[in-house]
């Protein structure tokens, strides 16, 4: 499997066609600022492109990709998700997905999410039926009030050895080379190991742990102080730079006249896991303008932790956001 903090060069075929479809496009009108938030940034709506979608994505804090049909992207906001896709995490990196009827799932960092089965049945209810491997990383699944409403779900998780059945929960997983741990937060699941008998688990904070090479340990209790640092295993964290859907700031990360230094940057920013944007303007004196952005942060101060993360790059020296 790649290493998902190794390079990827887009070839200069695909960097021409970035160039010439944003050159005849319409430019980005300047938006107000929103007030930096102290909790976890929430995101927006799905754009009109992923509206009808099985699932989307709604905030990544990068560096992240998409790998879909043998190509590897970084990943984007408000892009639309299905079954096969994969959804790669780097160091220190966090993804939110939402699936059609309005349920989260989250991946820490350096994690691998692979979409194995997606459907979505709409009617007077929106019933989801997916397939989920982890194949590294935290995980956690969660359902709002309204989701419970307006949609059902028949969910399988599956993490290393261990798979775990849900109908409508909030749980939370991780697989590692000594364990698999699974902590239900609250509802019902069932979890199943390889080899070992089904384990029905409803009892609210209760977690479940299966050693590698041993039998899996009885479901036991998990304090609060424990559960709050596997949440925040998955959890967006203010001010380290999160995009998400609805984010209205932009960061420019460089601003030249040679459309070379511009698709340097872009390269190096694209090859991280940082999913910038090139948006030739027209300057002052008629010359062209290339700025390298990186676009639908949720906030003035998001868009300055990002900027710090991004100057530790070779050749990138962001301005002030």
């Amino acid at each position: 499997m790649s290493d998902p903090t190794a390079p990827h060069h887009p070839n200069r075929r695909s960097r021409r066609h970035v160039l010439a479809g944003l050159a005849g496009g319409a430019l980005l009108a300047p938006a107000a600022l929103p007030r930096a938030a102290a909790a976890e940034p929430e995101p927006g709506p799905p754009p009109a492109t992923a509206a009808r979608a099985d699932a989307w994505v709604s905030a990544v804090q990068m560096p992240a990709w998409l790998e879909r049909a043998g190509r590897r992207e970084p990943l984007v906001a408000g892009t639309a998700l299905a079954a096969a896709d994969a959804v790669v995490t780097g160091p220190g990196a966090r993804v939110q997905l939402r699936l059609a009827e309005g349920s989260a799932v989250r991946l820490g960092e350096s994690g691998r999410l692979v979409i194995g089965e997606l459907r979505t049945r709409r009617g007077a209810r929106i019933a989801v039926d997916a397939a989920l491997e982890i194949a590294r990383g935290a995980f956690r699944f969660t359902t709002t009030q309204l989701s419970r409403l307006r949609g059902e779900r028949d969910l399988r998780v599956r993490i290393a050895t261990v798979t775990a059945g849900v109908r409508g929960t909030d749980f939370w997983g991780r697989g590692t080379d000594e364990r698999e741990i699974v902590c239900l937060i609250e509802g019902r699941i069932q979890v199943a190991r390889d080899g070992e008998a089904p384990v029905e688990m409803s009892e609210a904070r209760s977690f479940y742990i299966a050693p590698v090479g041993a039998p899996a340990l009885p479901v036991a209790p998990v304090d609060d102080k424990q559960l709050a640092i596997w949440a925040a295993d998955t959890a967006l964290v203010p001010g380290a730079g999160a995009t998400l859907t609805g984010g209205r700031v932009a960061l420019t990360v460089v601003e030249s006249g040679q459309q070379d230094e511009a698709l340097r940057a872009w390269d190096t920013l694209r090859a991280a896991g940082y999913a910038a944007r090139i948006r030739p303007e027209p300057g002052a004196d008629g010359s062209m303008v290339y700025r390298v952005r990186i676009e639908q942060l949720a906030s003035r101060a998001e868009a300055a932790g990002l900027a710090r993360r991004i100057a530790k790059l070779p050749g990138i020296t962001p301005p002030a956001p």
